[in-house]
Formats: structure tokens, sequence, C-alpha cells
């Protein structure tokens, strides 16, 4: 018996609580052209937790935070992968996966964090630290992975600081989220002064004014977010332990502090749950739409390529941090 393909029209049912009927019609000729075309060219999709829902929940077919991306690129059984996120995300696609074509929608697609250090930056930490390990946060270009010791998310920073078994280490380039992890270690972290524009303007004041318009609310904040801020929440955690968080203890209201399409796209698994959403965009993450990735897929736009002697330095950076 012949196995039914989804088409858009049989795949609103998931998002209709997050997209208003008003505005599924803007996306059906799209979401049906990439489902045609992943076919056609052997395809897949990646999407991290901050697209939108006609991405995220209708044409991707792996989606997670920056570590699931990493760890299920590597598994991935196709000629073609499409990277919806950002630059740094598809060039750790590129690194895990040489062979096979790996595309960025838009190229543009970058990243505060990523573009607040250069290689050359993490070569001159290097000098003024001479024998103490660098461990580079994946949101980097590939130039500074590969300068790098090891890797690691904002999930699985702490275990990898603390795997190195060293009393002091390197940690580049989100000031905030290493200030978060050496609260909870007694490993020294020195850190550089990069931010996530979305995390970054988060407020003490802003949990407490929730608190108050909303009594009762659970407050799940990104550790990239100021220390002040975590330390008031109730919780925090990477975007898959946010949504880890919300599916083990289904509190009735709860806002995640952190990107604004994570919240619809939880909230899509958890009708159950209200979600307050005073959060912020990022403008990278936004850049990718059902219209690029489409024609992405038609012109093989824009293929990712890394200098095969940086891609090699960089390679051993990421697996080694998958293999902690």
């Amino acid at each position: 018996m012949p196995v039914s393909l989804p088409t858009a029209a049989s795949l609103y049912d998931r998002v209709r609580r997050v997209i208003p009927p008003v505005e599924w019609p803007a996306f059906t000729d799209d979401i049906d052209a990439i489902l045609a075309l992943k076919r056609e060219r052997n395809a897949v999709i990646l999407a991290h937790n901050y697209q939108t829902p006609e991405i995220f929940h209708c044409v991707a077919d792996i989606v997670g935070d920056s570590l699931a991306l990493a760890r299920k690129a590597m598994t991935v059984d196709a000629d073609v992968i499409v990277l919806a996120g950002v630059h740094f995300m598809a060039e750790t696609a590129k690194l895990l996966n040489p062979g096979k074509t790996v595309l960025i929608p838009d190229q543009d697609a970058g990243c505060s964090l990523a573009e607040s250090i250069t290689a050359s930056d993490v070569r001159l930490m290097r000098q003024r630290y001479p024998g103490v390990p660098i461990v580079t946060y994946v949101n980097t270009s590939a130039a500074v992975k590969a300068e790098s010791d090891v890797c690691c998310t904002s999930g699985n920073a702490l275990a990898v600081v603390e795997s190195l078994g060293v009393p002091r280490v390197i940690m580049l380039p989100d000031e905030y989220l290493a200030q978060n992890i050496a609260a909870q270690t007694k490993v020294e972290i020195i850190a550089w002064k990069g931010h996530c524009e979305v995390h970054e303007r988060f407020t003490p004041a802003d949990i407490h004014e929730l608190r108050e318009a909303h009594p009762g609310v659970t407050v799940l904040a990104h550790p990239e977010c100021p220390p002040e801020v975590v330390a008031v929440a109730d919780f925090a955690g990477s975007t898959a332990a946010m949504s880890d968080y919300v599916g083990r203890h289904k509190p009735a209201r709860v806002v995640l502090v952190t990107e604004c399409s994570m919240s619809d796209n939880v909230a899509v698994e958890h009708p159950d749950v209200d979600f307050v959403r005073p959060c912020n965009l990022c403008p990278h993450m936004k850049r990718i739409t059902l219209a690029n990735i489409r024609t992405a897929l038609e012109e093989n736009r824009h293929a990712v390529e890394i200098d095969p002697g940086v891609a090699d330095r960089a390679r051993r950076a990421v697996e080694r941090m998958l293999a902690i």
C-alpha cells in the first residue's frame, strides 16, 4: 500500500495554535514545493529551535538546539543538508559532513557572538595564557574553532569544562555563559566579552515585572542571559533543556527568557501549558524563511565551503566535544 506523503494541507493541524488560519495560505505553496524538492534532491532540513513554526514543524526533518543539530548532522543519510539557522551552524554541519552539500538559505544570517571574536583573537589569548586550554562555544566561525582545543554548547559547557581536569580554562566568546558556568564549578574560567544581542537585553527588572503581571509564572532563562537574570529565574538551561523542563514539569504558566520563536515551537507540543511571550527576536535567525529555503533547494544556494586546513582543525575541536 503506498505511503501517503505530507502536504501543506495535512500539516496545518500541527501549528494551528500558533499560526492563525488567515496567515496559513501565505505558506502553503512554499511548503508543498519544499516537500517535493526534498524528495527530488534527497535533501534534509536541519532547523534550530529559534526558527518560526512553519519551518520548525512543517518542513524540518531534524530540529533542536546547537548540540542536537551537531550530533544529528553526523548521522544524516542525504545528499544535501539545508541548515535553517545561522551561518556557524551551517559550517558545523559541513565540518561533520565534508562530502555532502550543505546549504545556508541566507548567507548573511550571522550571529553577534560569532562576530565578537576572530582567529587572531584566540591566538593572542593563547600567547597571554600559555598552556591554558581553550573551550570555544559552537556559536563561532570555523576559523575560531580551528584555534581551539574543544568546543561546547550551552547544554554541555559545564561537562566540557570539567572533563579537561585542569584548574583553569579560557572560555570563548560568551561572557555571560562563561560567568554562569563559573558559578557551577571550581574551575577558574577566563572569559571573553562577547554577548548575544538577544539575551543580553533581558534584565532582572523584566523578570520581576513578569512575575507581578503573571503571578505564579515559572521563569526559564537561557544561560546566555546575564548572571543576574539567571539568578532570579526558576531554571536556566539550553533551549533543549528548557523544552525538556516544560515537558517534565508541565507548569501551568511559563515564560521562556530567550528568542521569540522558541515559545511558539514548544507551545505546539504542550497545548495544556500557558506560554507568556515577552521575548526578543533574533534578526539573524529571522533571515531564514520558507521562500529562501525553497530557493536554496531549487538553485543550490548558498553552498558552504571551508578551507580544508581550517576544517580539519575545527573538526577535531567539534569531535572532541561530541566524544564527551
